[in-house]
């Protein structure tokens, strides 16, 4: 990754929009304004480049490498060399810390990481609180999500999510999978539950805001998850197919908080593996065209989107194999592929230059989406 001084600049760019500000001497950034539905993002105007040009530095960049950039892989966690292996091997453009041991966090496991990594190396994990927390052994716990906005004012949870984003930016962790946006009333305990911060759109939208803008203080990428709502779907998509209500309400309720915050601020999108009625035909949003033409067009989202987890969750695995689910969310507007381990890694990845060789992966969709990619991460200007 790149060095502490210019990881700011690095993880505020993971949009491919515009940094969200100078940061201050506290780690503040300065807020954007919000958009209104079907508007472009605001804050798509240049900036000081650190290598100006994406689409030269891309076209000149072996098909290998692009692909690579497009893949966010889960390290062990328990194991501090895994990191470095995983990139020193594959270069691969991201790596994913699930799990609750935080040895790969101790020591300087990721800093020998950054040093071999020829482009900077996003370090995710998902930290949302409650149930869904990897470093309270180091740093303590935070509340819910639910808990948050029962119990605290969006300021206060602004001011939480920025300490906590400044614990994750000093252990190397550069993008937090969270805050989710689902619209929720299910029991705290089921799927969504607690992690949601409300069954009211509007509370959602003041809470994962200030989650989010929090995140963005401390110079940590926030990730709006489970696009477009897994919030009242049935089902769980770690044991199955899920399917949500169909897409005319989910306009009306789970998909509000992405009108209102997408725009807001740097963020990238996961998309879920959901059956959406009216748009996806069965197929899960992971793996739909539908759903990212949804983001992009509707929502005017020119940002960076990831899957969520193709390769334990048995809403793709019971339909797909790990290789062949990363080359159908890839096509199908993924950016960037994510699963929880390194399983496959060199046999998709040999997958992926074979269908770029032979069409099934066009150059136009590998070269924007690594040019996106690369500009999020402050190496050049898309």
């Amino acid at each position: 990754m790149l060095v502490v001084a210019g990881l700011a600049l690095a993880v505020a760019r993971l949009t491919g929009a515009r940094p969200p500000g100078p940061v201050g001497p506290t780690g503040s950034v300065t807020a954007q304004p919000s958009r209104q539905p079907g508007q472009p993002p605001a804050g798509n105007q240049p900036q000081t480049p650190v290598n100006p040009g994406c689409a030269a530095l891309v076209a000149n960049m072996p098909l290998r490498a692009k692909l690579a950039q497009r893949l966010m892989v889960g390290v062990e966690p328990s194991q501090p060399g895994s990191a470095r292996t995983v990139v020193a091997n594959d270069q691969v453009g991201g790596i994913f810390i699930g799990g609750n041991s935080t040895a790969i966090l101790r020591g300087d496991a990721l800093a020998q990481m950054r040093s071999i990594a020829r482009t900077p190396v996003a370090v995710a994990i998902d930290e949302e609180g409650g149930r869904v927390q990897r470093i309270k052994a180091l740093d303590g716990s935070i509340p819910s999500a639910r808990t948050m906005a029962a119990t605290m004012t969006p300021t206060q949870v602004r001011a939480l999510a920025a300490k906590r984003g400044q614990q994750l930016r000093a252990l190397g962790v550069t993008v937090d999978i969270a805050p989710v946006l689902d619209v929720s009333s299910q029991p705290a305990d089921s799927v969504i539950g607690d992690r949601s911060f409300s069954t009211d759109p509007a509370r959602v939208v003041a809470y994962a805001g200030a989650f989010a803008a929090g995140l963005r203080d401390a110079g940590v990428l926030p990730v709006f998850k489970h696009f477009p709502g897994h919030g009242r779907a049935t089902g769980d998509s770690h044991a199955g197919a899920v399917s949500t209500p169909p897409l005319a309400a989910l306009r009306t309720d789970d998909l509000l908080p992405y009108h209102q915050l997408l725009g807001s601020g740097p963020a990238a999108v996961m998309v879920g593996h959901l059956d959406v009625p009216g748009l996806t035909d069965k197929v899960p949003a992971s793996l739909s065209p539908a759903a990212y033409q949804l983001l992009r067009t509707e929502f005017g989202f020119t940002g960076v989107t990831m899957t969520d987890d193709l390769g334990a969750m048995k809403a793709i695995t019971n339909t797909y194999d790990l290789p062949t689910a990363v080359l159908t969310a890839l096509r199908a507007g993924a950016d960037i592929a994510l699963w929880t381990s390194t399983e496959d890694l060199p046999t998709i990845l040999a997958k992926l230059q074979a269908a770029a060789a032979n069409g099934q992966l066009s150059a136009q969709n590998v070269d924007q989406s690594t040019t996106r990619i690369l500009a999020a991460k402050g190496v050049c200007t898309g």
